[in-house]
């Protein structure tokens, strides 16, 4: 068909898409079914609109009903209608009738095409007994329908969790890269150091721009690591590539690092259940042809080890460098175990490391009264009273919603200090006294996901009700997103760094208070 020219199924298609469930069951498909063999044919676009129309309106009991059908259509005698009915099935769910049914023509049918198609659907309603026909069937022609199968039988079979008690022995060539947002790594760099006086497991490699690297001395763990709360995401070093452009050698050397012997080790210690993992090429958009040649080729080598991007607890990810591709292995864990107290969230709310920064800079100061003028859901609040010291934390907000979940969170978090939370301008508050503060921390609305009508005026607002709030030598520690300093002649900036918050820079800045 020349391009531009009418397309009649597709035409079709498109009206039948509009019809409900009933029309469709009680009208088309009776049509469908008595036609003579060429109307069948002209008509087959039916069956795509009973899976696509049934999957998105049909009750559980309508779905029911269609499956027997399509089910029936397996044993048509033209391929084109059998085809188009094992694409609709996944829609509409699945059982072992259909799974055998499927399998019943995988065993008779002599199509390689239809052979093929018959893989994609078994990938995604298989189990165990598909994993017993195609399993290694021609030389791995099948494999990515093998591994997805198999990923989903273990999925049920044996759920996945990350474990952050395994310990990991064998350390001497592991590189371990903290990643969090651009211009907080020495923060990042300082926690580590803390970390490594109090256990000296690790030790400092570089630190570049949202980048600190480690390696082990010691066995480890990730609890270890997760005592940290700085960094963003944690991933392990499995190994580095030449970029050559997509080749066979490229494919065959990102397959052996995903299967080598240090990924085994790591993932068979942090994994409990199944081994399942996420593939994903960073910075390059969809590449669904890299991920199936890739990940196809990593089963080969290591069947144990499976590509499943359903509820994988692992990604490993291919990161573009000058001349090479790095593999990283990263946990994925949700919630994030340090911050497992969200237990709600509001529109542009802190990154919590990024609130976990905020808190660190504030040092340790026992008798703390803290206060955060656009406290959201509390993380700054919490992430400063989880380091110790605070006597009391203040949030004001102008969401009640949002002091809601500041409430709850806070709870949730076990704060032991007074909490006081209340819904009002920042400006209009009243429950502190003149030098009531010695610690302001709050990462103010920055007019990129909340429009801000005057937003110099408010960072000049809130300059203006810290220098009130806080006591001589307090702090004000803030996420600026304005190059201003403070109009306010009694806080004086001690320290600025520019971060990237995700496409715009902010500064992280540290005023202190000065005697009046």
């Amino acid at each position: 068909m020349k391009s531009g020219a009418p397309n009649p199924s597709k035409e079709l298609y498109q009206q039948l898409r509009q019809l409900s469930c009933a029309q469709l069951w009680e009208k088309e498909v009776p049509r469908f079914d008595r036609a003579a063999p060429a109307e069948r044919m002209e008509r087959v676009a039916v069956i795509r609109a009973v899976g696509v129309v049934f999957s998105e309106s049909g009750t559980p009991k309508q779905q029911a009903e269609v499956r027997p059908w399509l089910c029936g259509l397996l044993r048509d005698p033209e391929e084109k209608i059998r085809r188009y009915a094992m694409t609709a099935l996944p829609k509409l769910g699945s059982s072992a009738r259909e799974e055998a049914e499927l399998l019943a023509l995988w065993r008779t049918t002599t199509s390689e095409r239809e052979k093929a198609a018959l893989a994609e659907t078994l990938e995604k309603i298989g189990g165990t007994a598909t994993l017993g026909e195609i399993a290694g069937s021609a030389n791995g022609q099948f494999a990515q329908a093998e591994q997805k199968v198999r990923a989903s039988v273990e999925r049920s079979a044996h759920p996945s969790i990350v474990r952050l008690d395994g310990e990991f022995t064998d350390f001497a060539d592991v590189q371990i890269r903290l990643r969090g947002r651009d211009g907080l790594e020495q923060i990042v760099c300082e926690e580590v150091e803390e970390l490594i006086a109090a256990r000296g497991k690790f030790r400092i490699k570089k630190v570049k721009r949202g980048l600190v690297e480690i390696s082990p001395v010691a066995p480890f763990n990730l609890g270890d690591l997760y005592t940290l709360r700085c960094f963003g995401t944690v991933s392990f070093v499995l190994g580095s590539v030449e970029n050559s452009g997509g080749d066979a050698s490229s494919i065959e050397a990102l397959a052996q690092v995903i299967a080598s012997p240090l990924s085994r080790r790591l993932l068979q210690a942090f994994t409990s259940g199944s081994i399942r993992y996420r593939l994903d090429f960073v910075d390059k958009g969809h590449q669904r042809s890299a991920v199936r040649l890739v990940s196809n080729r990593a089963y080969a080598l290591c069947p144990e080890i499976l590509n499943d991007a359903r509820d994988a607890p692992w990604t490993i990810a291919i990161h573009p460098s000058a001349g090479e591709s790095v593999v990283e292995l990263s946990p994925r864990m949700s919630p994030d175990p340090r911050f497992a107290y969200r237990q709600g969230d509001v529109p542009a709310a802190s990154h919590p490391p990024l609130a976990a920064c905020l808190a660190r800079l504030a040092g340790p100061h026992d008798g703390e009264v803290v206060w955060d003028p656009f406290c959201g859901s509390g993380l700054e609040l919490i992430e400063r009273a989880l380091r110790g010291g605070v006597k009391r934390v203040i949030g004001t907000d102008l969401s009640r919603e949002a002091i809601a979940i500041s409430r709850r969170n806070l709870i949730a978090a076990g704060v032991k200090a007074e909490v006081d939370l209340t819904c009002c301008d920042f400006r209009a508050f009243e429950g502190l006294k003149a030098g009531g503060a010695t610690l302001v921390i709050t990462n103010p609305p920055m007019g990129k996901r909340v429009p801000i009508r005057d937003l110099q005026g408010l960072i000049e607002d809130l300059f203006a009700a810290s220098a009130r709030a806080l006591q001589p030598g307090g702090r004000l520690i803030f996420a600026n997103p304005l190059r201003l300093e403070s109009p306010e002649r009694t806080l004086k900036l001690q320290s600025r760094r520019v971060v990237d918050l995700g496409g715009f820079n902010c500064g992280v800045e540290v005023y202190s208070k000065l005697p009046c």
